[in-house]
């Protein structure tokens, strides 16, 4: 069945874009809520007495939080909606973030970071949703890079005021402001966010543009007739090449976030400010690598006429590749540090070029009414395997720096930093997915 054509001449309104907006400021907030403890981690070491492991253990209370709350949340999201998902979300992990200031031992930052975990694992399954809602197919990696930068934008606005507040006022008030500034956002999202189709902002000919891809219609029909259940979901290979990937490469970016000021500060000695602008410099070069990496198979679909598969698969190939520089970071560093701070920069480009396609991957293959469920079980897998890595890192940089060579350990972390994405390229494209095909309700 062919879409209708529109009869008059109107101009296409841009309104998705202004939801794309709203979506990257709440992961903006996201990630900046959950960094301040990487950067307070020397204050906070000195006034608890955390060890190494001690730290891998915080960091780890909150990966598994998160990866549980991922495992139910996708499904609330679906049932309940984009807006009040999203909303209900926020709400609770900014009151996570404030709890932090009021934590008096380990134990109690271990219980805060889980609250965080499993109130933050909303953001994505919501704004997967939200994308998947406002958007056609091949606009989508786009705007999910366009969000996904919000990741690196929050890490780069962390080091440069937390550790200011915390020497200016105290390390608790760093987590009270920063915890706060959600509720702003709260303010712009019930006032401007209603589905595409109830919203006073979009034309006619914007909703078709939404509404534009080939297949829509079928879905849309039979997301009416089938809600697909979580355990069905467990019998798709589609569903597993997407945990997979997440269990594969999630705890890449993880351990860069939790630990990149750590490696920093012991490899070259910074102390208070002045590891700042390296850690923002990095996550700025992420940011960039956010949006080219969403506007890469968009490109090849409009004017090489690339198929969508063929596109996704190409440009995550492309991706795989670009984080074996990592392994090379500290021999650059030997000569300066700001080599080393560059090719870490590019290699977490290249996660995040991977991760807005990686996410974009569940849309491409499931319909609108699943996004959230499916999200959510790759997010949990992703979560596990962050939980891995941050049990690992603990341990190791434990060992290294009890024999004094605290390098050894960074760099093991860094082999597995640089060859996960292939092996994960491989099971996905190679395995288990090779040909992204749609699933429909009712077809296996």
């Amino acid at each position: 069945m062919k879409k209708p054509i529109l009869t008059s001449l109107q101009p296409m309104s841009n309104y998705r874009w202004t939801i794309c907006s709203l979506v990257f400021f709440a992961t903006t907030i996201n990630y900046l809520d959950r960094q301040v403890i990487s950067l307070l981690k020397p204050m906070l070491e000195k006034e608890f007495n955390w060890s190494e492991s001690d730290y891998s253990n915080i960091v780890a209370s909150f990966q598994l939080a998160y990866a549980l709350g991922m495992l139910g949340v996708g499904s609330i999201i679906d049932k309940i909606g984009s807006k009040l998902g999203y909303a209900v979300s926020l709400i609770l992990w900014s009151i996570a973030s404030i709890m932090h200031a009021f934590a008096t031992s380990t134990f109690g930052f271990g219980v805060v970071r889980a609250f965080l975990g499993v109130t933050e694992a909303g953001n994505f399954p919501a704004a997967i949703k939200t994308v998947a809602e406002w958007f056609p197919k091949k606009e989508r990696a786009f705007a999910t890079g366009i969000f996904n930068s919000g990741t690196n934008i929050g890490a780069v606005i962390a080091p440069l005021i937390v550790p200011w507040i915390a020497l200016t006022y105290s390390w608790q008030m760093a987590f009270i402001l920063t915890g706060a500034v959600g509720f702003l956002w709260l303010i712009f999202w019930f006032l401007l966010y209603t589905s595409p189709a109830k919203n006073k902002f979009v034309n006619a000919a914007e909703l078709q543009h939404i509404n534009s891809d080939e297949d829509s219609e079928v879905i849309e029909g039979a997301e009416v007739q089938a809600d697909i259940p979580w355990s069905k979901l467990l019998t798709y290979k589609q569903t597993w090449a997407f945990a997979v990937g997440k269990f594969l490469s999630d705890g890449v970016w993880w351990f860069f976030l939790f630990w990149l000021p750590a490696f920093l500060i012991s490899e070259y000695g910074l102390v208070g400010m002045e590891i700042s602008f390296p850690v923002a410099v990095v996550y700025l070069m992420a940011g960039v690598g956010s949006v080219a990496g969403g506007w890469l198979p968009m490109w090849l679909m409009n004017t090489k006429g690339w198929s969508m598969v063929r596109a996704r698969k190409t440009a995550m190939l492309i991706y795989a590749f670009i984080p074996i520089l990592v392994m090379f970071s500290q021999a650059a560093g030997s000569y300066n540090m700001w080599y080393a701070v560059i090719v870490i920069g590019v290699a977490m480009s290249a996660h995040q070029a991977w991760s807005a396609n990686i996410l974009t991957t569940v849309s491409d293959m499931f319909p609108k009414k699943s996004i959230g469920a499916v999200i959510g079980i790759g997010g949990m897998f992703g979560g596990f395997g962050s939980i891995t890595v941050a049990k690992s890192a603990g341990a190791l940089l434990d060992y290294y720096k009890a024999q004094g060579n605290v390098q050894t350990g960074y760099y093991i972390l860094f082999l597995f930093c640089g060859t996960a994405y292939l092996i994960a390229w491989f099971l996905m494209f190679r395995v288990l997915a090779p040909k992204m095909t749609p699933i429909q309700p009712g077809v296996k």
